[in-house]
């Protein structure tokens, strides 16, 4: 009897290899910077959602010295079908991780961070007094970084979680809805999607000073005018500034890419958001929440100043 455990599958029963269009291609990273921020990381003990999510970016922001710290450890309590980070039961909380972002804050000389985590569902307040070691810590060893972060949804516990991160003075809070409502069953299950709606509303109510930032992945099968909702959701929730950027499946396990979102299409995606009212808009195939994302708050800041200036003097007139 013929072995037939190591044969390949029939071709129809494989996952689905898709070839990436030219304007999703990227360049793997070799530069010396790339290397030096990989190492201050290793060295530091500190997980990058860089790495842990294959961002496709990696190259060219790690040569920049730019890095999205991913604090709470790198296995997550959840299992959304688009993330490649590990699932399971996550370790202790490391208590040296605030002190240890801040020295890498300063050894880096950054003048915008990112803090994001994995979902921490079997700690009591979902890890947000990590959130707010870290960003005691940079206020006090990197005061004049400016720091934004990307927090789960605090499932069951959110009011309290974003009370006191926004105490702790963050100046921007991004928390993704991630895709239209319709596809969460499949693609977010851990997650509710009004439940990220509140989440936004709340840092804006606790703290209206707090730019509020939100984005949505393109390519998972979602139809333009649900996109479009999303927009105004966000928008009636006093979001700030919204990222579109293209779905990647980062294994065969994961959920296949429905579509590949021209650069056109998300200039009219971009343009519309504009049209809606948001402060700042990031639009385009290789977008990801931390992309650029020193840049695209000082623009933000700047519209909000612009904008401020502009009502003051209407009512003046």
């Amino acid at each position: 009897m013929n072995d037939l455990s190591s044969a390949p599958a029939p071709e129809d029963e494989r996952p689905r290899k898709q070839r990436k269009p030219d304007w999703i291609r990227v360049k793997a990273p070799v530069s010396k910077g790339y290397q030096e921020t990989r190492k201050l990381m290793r060295d530091l003990k500190l997980n990058t959602v860089c790495e842990e999510a294959a961002c496709p970016n990696i190259g060219e922001c790690w040569d920049k010295k730019h890095a999205t710290v991913m604090i709470l450890g790198d296995v997550c309590t959840r299992a959304c079908a688009f993330c490649n980070v590990k699932t399971g039961m996550p370790r202790l909380v490391d208590p040296m991780e605030p002190e240890n972002v801040a020295i890498a804050a300063g050894q880096m000389g950054l003048q915008h961070i990112v803090i994001t985590s994995v979902d921490r569902d079997d700690l009591p307040d979902g890890g947000a007094g990590q959130f707010v070691k870290v960003i005691k810590a940079l206020r006090r060893e990197t005061p004049d970084t400016t720091i934004e972060i990307l927090t789960p949804d605090f499932r069951g516990k959110m009011r309290p979680a974003v009370e006191a991160i926004c105490e702790a003075g963050p100046d921007v809070y991004n928390h993704n809805l991630e895709t239209v409502p319709r596809l969460y069953p499949t693609i977010r299950p851990g997650a509710r999607y009004y439940a990220s709606l509140r989440l936004l509303e709340e840092v804006k109510s606790h703290d209206p000073m707090i730019f509020t930032k939100s984005g949505i992945m393109l390519g998972l099968g979602e139809q333009r005018l649900e996109v479009h909702q999303v927009m105004d959701d966000m928008r009636s929730a006093d979001v700030d500034f919204i990222t579109m950027g293209q779905y990647l499946q980062p294994t065969p396990r994961h959920a296949n890419v429905e579509d590949f979102v021209t650069p056109k299409a998300f200039a009219a995606y971009g343009s519309i958001a504009r049209a809606k009212g948001f402060l700042q808009v990031a639009s385009s195939p290789l977008t990801r929440s931390s992309y650029h994302a020193g840049d695209d708050f000082a623009q933000m800041r700047a519209a909000r100043e612009a904008k401020l200036a502009k009502e003051q003097a209407r009512a003046s007139a």
